[in-house]
């Protein structure tokens, strides 16, 4: 076998179906979402299908690029994606990918910190609950980072491989995915004490401390907030 081999190398891992349901439902949407199904194939793997013919192909490719990008092979069908096992050519790719986050978008604060000022201020304005903009604000900076999303679908997956290059490329990428956890996980609370300046609320001062700096961009929040929590916003 092929240090690419994939199907009958391994039997499916504990929570893969629920996992393959977790990606094709978030790629497929709220609306086509509900009509995903999977199921086990009697040799190894798993098979996706939709209960609907609308569009399906256009959705399977969507669905397989995702599963691609998890380090699975697949294979579309007219009926239905066929998901086959690991690939280490997948998960090399998926090694890259992760690489480029940490070097390029995760690598840039103010990015974050600027949609979160836009965000925040925009909803603001629509008369969203101001109790609630630092979660929303929240959710939807981590929609755009796109690795939080991606990283809590295969929660509860167990990865493992009989094979040793398998094993070992699970492994750098488990290590990768780490990181970009932490790394999200930054983004993430800075865009929520970001929403919390534009709503006017103080921000506990070992905060800024403890993440990285927005620069240029909390001088834009100052000039977003009202003037009365432009003390609350400036003295930190």
């Amino acid at each position: 076998m092929t240090t690419d081999s994939w199907f009958l190398s391994d039997p499916v891992s504990p929570g893969q179906e629920q996992v393959v349901n977790r990606i094709c439902a978030r790629v497929a949407g709220p609306l086509i979402g509900p009509e995903v199904r999977v199921a086990s194939l009697p040799l190894g793997g798993v098979q996706v299908w939709l209960e609907s013919p609308r569009t399906r192909w256009r959705y399977y490719h969507r669905m397989a690029r995702e599963l691609r990008l998890a380090g699975w092979h697949t294979e579309t069908g007219p009926d239905r994606l066929l998901l086959l096992g690991w690939s280490s050519v997948c998960l090399s790719h998926r090694a890259r990918m992760l690489s480029a986050a940490l070097t390029g978008r995760l690598a840039h604060f103010d990015k974050t910190a600027f949609l979160a000022v836009m965000t925040a201020t925009r909803l603001r304005h629509a008369g969203f609950p101001v109790e609630e903009l630092p979660a929303e604000v929240e959710v939807r900076c981590g929609d755009a980072l796109c690795w939080p999303a991606r990283l809590a679908d295969l929660d509860g997956l167990e990865r493992r491989s009989s094979l040793e290059p398998l094993r070992l490329r699970l492994a750098q990428v488990a290590g990768l995915e780490a990181k970009v956890a932490r790394r999200c996980g930054e983004h993430l609370a800075l865009a929520s004490r970001v929403a919390r300046m534009v709503a006017g609320g103080a921000v506990p001062a070992t905060s800024r401390a403890a993440g990285p700096r927005a620069g240029l961009t909390e001088r834009m929040v100052c000039v977003s907030v009202p003037n009365t929590a432009l003390s609350a916003g400036t003295a930190l």
